[in-house]
């Protein structure tokens, strides 16, 4: 097969990765430590936007802004905006219908970024691009009654 061949065939693959409708709405996780939330837009037009923020009681001690499209190649990109900082830009290495990973292995930390919608909601992590020195979230749907209870967690570290 030719090169030539080779390229569209990876660009195609790349263009049929679906968006993570899998994240559409509101998370939350609180533990004794504090709280975690986060959002997201669906998937309309190619994009979701999301947000997140973290804190204790009625402060808030970090958040984001956050948004998933395709970059030039088709591929899904994850674009991180900590406090409003220059956008870090995650490539989708791995997706599935309830999955997903960004990696940027130049970017300190994180290098990794992976979510997993689970029986009771979704696990968010953050890494190393290799997995080491995780930092994890569990959380439920905002508003429901598993959200209102303490989760036991790594941190609240983004």
């Amino acid at each position: 097969m030719s090169l030539l061949l080779l390229l569209a065939a990876a660009l195609g693959q790349a263009e049929t990765a679906a968006m993570p409708a899998f994240l559409t709405g509101c998370w939350e996780q609180r533990t004794d430590a504090g709280w975690t939330e986060e959002c997201w837009t669906d998937a309309r037009g190619g994009l979701m936007m999301g947000s997140g923020r973290a804190g204790q009681g009625d402060s808030v001690q970090h958040w984001e802004w956050m948004r998933i499209d395709r970059g030039v190649d088709g591929a899904l990109v994850f674009h991180a905006s900590p406090k409003g900082a220059t956008p870090v830009v995650f490539r989708a290495v791995e997706t599935s219908p309830d999955s997903i990973t960004f990696v940027n292995a130049a970017h300190d930390y994180p290098q990794r970024v992976h979510y997993r919608r689970t029986a009771t909601g979704l696990d968010a992590e953050i890494s190393l691009a290799h997995g080491s020195k995780p930092t994890k979230w569990s959380y439920r749907r905002s508003g429901s009654p598993e959200a209102d209870q303490p989760t036991i967690s790594s941190g609240l570290k983004k």
